[in-house]
């Protein structure tokens, strides 16, 4: 089986409100998180799609993908955890309190605030994750990326062509990703970014799905105006 996890965990402290997370917060009429799920519930393929958000926001979350997805049948509002990680954690779960955790099955993780994603990557994530195991939506880097070790000096200057900007969905066996996650030690769980290095720390294949320049994270005030932008050029 194949589920969606999207996830709105965050309470967006880089966007400077303190009033609510921001996957909450309006581009062209509607909340983020609505454009997003809205993505996923065109996926015929996801068995389910799973919604994590933190516990006192669940009503809320319910409340509005209601108002703005005709058909809630596959859709589930469930609280994350204390870490991205964890959140994800609590999404595999529920399928396995479900009874559809097995070897084949698929998860398909994704920012609640990258509401640009398309049918093409999601479709292409699928297919990578039944193919290898798991995958991670990058895009090549377009910016020469420069390394410091103290913020202040520059370390290196890797080579460019060798570099990915990191995006999501990332895409998984769900069953293999928290054997995975759970025979870390507490101080590896500690530099984890996101569930992709998991695979990777204990030297498994992570395939890369392109991504696009517009699957934008959605993180300061400056990314309202792009999106809306995004949006207005998609009318």
């Amino acid at each position: 089986m194949i589920y969606g996890a999207v996830l709105a965990g965050g309470v967006g402290k880089r966007m400077g409100n303190a009033e609510k997370p921001k996957q909450f917060l309006t581009i062209g009429g509607k909340p983020i998180i609505v454009h997003t799920v809205e993505k996923f519930a065109l996926c015929t393929e996801f068995e389910k799609i799973i919604v994590l958000t933190p516990a006192k926001w669940i009503a809320h979350t319910r409340n509005i993908l209601s108002k703005n997805i005709p058909d809630m049948s596959r859709i589930e509002v469930i609280a994350g955890g204390d870490t991205r990680n964890e959140t994800l954690m609590n999404a595999i779960n529920f399928i396995d309190e479900e009874g559809n955790l097995d070897d084949d099955t698929i998860i398909v993780t994704h920012d609640a605030v990258r509401p640009f994603v398309t049918y093409r990557i999601l479709r292409d994530n699928i297919e990578a994750a039944g193919r290898v195991g798991a995958c991670d939506t990058a895009f090549p880097a377009t910016d020469t990326i420069v390394r410091s070790e103290d913020g202040k000096i520059v370390t290196e200057i890797p080579d460019r062509s060798q570099l990915w900007q990191g995006q999501t969905p990332q895409s998984f066996k769900a069953k293999k990703l928290r054997a995975l996650y759970q025979s870390l030690t507490d101080e590896e769980k500690d530099i984890l970014t996101d569930a992709a290095k998991i695979f990777v720390m204990k030297g498994e294949d992570v395939e890369i799905v392109r991504g696009e320049s517009f699957n934008l994270k959605i993180t300061y005030p400056y990314d309202i105006k792009v999106a809306e932008t995004i949006l207005k050029g998609d009318e």
